[in-house]
């Protein structure tokens, strides 16, 4: 095993921080082109728990799951120049194959829009049934300017979830409830706490009529757009011609969703819980749940035999753990250990052997708890619900210590400065979001609901136009 290396601190450098912590923790190594990775074993299974918890809700939901083509047809993307053009800087084309040019460009997928509504078109002119609900997990394609692990890569993996219905109040309502269960997946499975709101027009999905999303807080007090359920209403489904027949026997046209998460959620992971001496993962989505460290094991028999022992109980009580009988010395095995971010840690000696005692090790607190043998069955799992609990406590008081609301704009200046979350009566056009962002570097997250956590008034005076106004919106440094 390689020496963890010494870890920047993050109160002196976030962003080289976060770096060390993903690559010392062996979640990705760098890809041989701009912006990709190699995702290493364990980033690669935080992310199938993530896939597993995720279909199993798709599944009661029924919302079944496919897969569709890498490529999209030129006639396609000439069908959806306003959709695409949200992409243009970022779409990636094919135009010789060999040394011949194509007849027409190929271009991969920076998203798939495209591509079910042709297939929803197909299927419902073939069966005329309403809803469809599909999910692909797959990969897509973005030609980024500028490109950080997970959070922002040229190719990543994701979940994007397409449905089609024959009303608009039932396509909305499902928009709605998918950015709803998102809201519950990260608070409840990644203990991150989130603002779930509505995009403004100039921030939501090209081609929606609404976007929902759901945006958390960093360790930095940076925002990170966790997941987006878009309602698409008709836009899609009136430039490919789709149609299906109600009721009546009336032709209509069809009202459609799309949402997604992606790999940027393991980043989230990393930003919004880690440490300086590495990667702190939450029991639920953690693959090793408890690390069992060996300590002189090899002049001591006994401690192997233990070390069993209290294997065979956590596979019992279905908790997933590793054993470290290396020769390594004990350091390094903490070390070890702490880097990769395994929940809990139990330390297995002679003395521990000698008492039936389980030295058991917070990696949140790193507080050491120790008792008899015959209590691990209930300990543990208690241990690890408590630390999936204290991280989401830990996260939410960040996220309210540092969301403040203001009336003015020289107050929303003045706080963005000092990186908070500025929430403030805002009912002014895309062009006002433009200046405070050139001006602050602070865009429009959300328009926060009155129902969130924070105390909201009824109403307020919009920080520009002066008028009265009940939309608040949410304005942050971001990702």
């Amino acid at each position: 095993m390689k020496k963890p290396e010494k870890i920047t601190a993050r109160t002196t450098d976030f962003a080289k921080w976060y770096i060390d912590v993903i690559a010392q923790a062996d979640l990705m190594n760098y890809g041989p082109i701009k912006g990709t990775i190699y995702f290493k074993p364990l980033g690669y299974k935080i992310w199938e728990n993530i896939v597993r918890i995720v279909n199993s809700y798709f599944v009661r939901q029924k919302i079944e799951n496919v897969y569709f083509p890498l490529l999209i047809p030129q006639d396609f993307i000439e069908k959806e120049k306003k959709h695409i053009k949200g992409f243009a800087p970022e779409l990636l084309t094919i135009t010789k194959v060999g040394d011949k040019s194509l007849a027409e460009n190929i271009y991969i997928r920076p998203t798939s829009e495209l591509l079910f509504a042709d297939y929803f078109k197909a299927e419902i002119a073939k069966n005329n049934i309403l809803p469809i609900k599909l999910n692909q997990w797959s990969q897509v394609l973005r030609w980024e300017k500028t490109t950080n692990p997970f959070l922002r890569n040229t190719e990543f993996l994701w979940q994007e979830g397409h449905t089609i219905h024959s009303s608009k109040t039932e396509a909305e309502q499902f928009a709605k409830k998918i950015a709803r269960f998102y809201k519950d997946f990260l608070e409840n499975y990644l203990s991150i706490p989130v603002i779930l709101g509505k995009k403004t027009n100039r921030e939501k999905f090209p081609g929606a009529f609404n976007t929902y999303t759901v945006e958390s807080m960093m360790q930095n007090k940076r925002a990170l757009q966790s997941a987006t359920s878009h309602f698409l209403g008709q836009n899609f489904a009136k430039n490919f011609d789709i149609k299906f027949k109600n009721k009546k026997n009336e032709t209509q046209i069809p009202f459609q969703t799309s949402w997604g998460i992606s790999t940027r959620l393991i980043g989230a992971i990393v930003m919004a819980h880690s440490d300086d001496n590495g990667l702190i993962l939450p029991p639920k989505i953690a693959p090793i749940q408890v690390d069992i460290l060996e300590f002189f094991s090899k002049k001591n028999p006994e401690v192997k035999i233990f070390a069993k022992k209290v294997a065979k109980i956590l596979k019992q009580k279905k908790i997933s753990f590793q054993i470290d009988d290396s020769n390594e010395q004990i350091g390094f095995k903490i070390n070890n250990s702490e880097v990769h971010g395994s929940p809990v840690r139990i330390e297995i000696g002679p003395n521990e052997v000698k008492n039936q005692q389980i030295c058991l090790v917070r990696r949140d607190t790193r507080e050491k708890i120790i008792f008899n043998i015959s209590e691990l069955k209930n300990k543990c799992p208690e241990i690890l619900r408590k630390i999936q609990i204290d991280l989401l406590e830990k996260a939410k008081k960040r996220l309210s210590n540092n969301t403040v609301f203001v009336t003015t704009y020289k107050e929303l200046k003045q706080e963005i400065i000092k990186g908070k979350f500025v929430i403030v009566p805002f009912n002014e056009s895309a062009k006002k979001e433009a200046e405070i962002q050139e001006e602050t570097t602070a865009t429009a997250r959300c328009i926060v609901p009155r129902t969130t956590i924070f105390n909201l008034p009824q109403s307020g005076i919009s920080i520009f136009s002066g008028k009265k106004t009940t939309r608040f919106v949410l304005f942050a440094k971001s990702y």
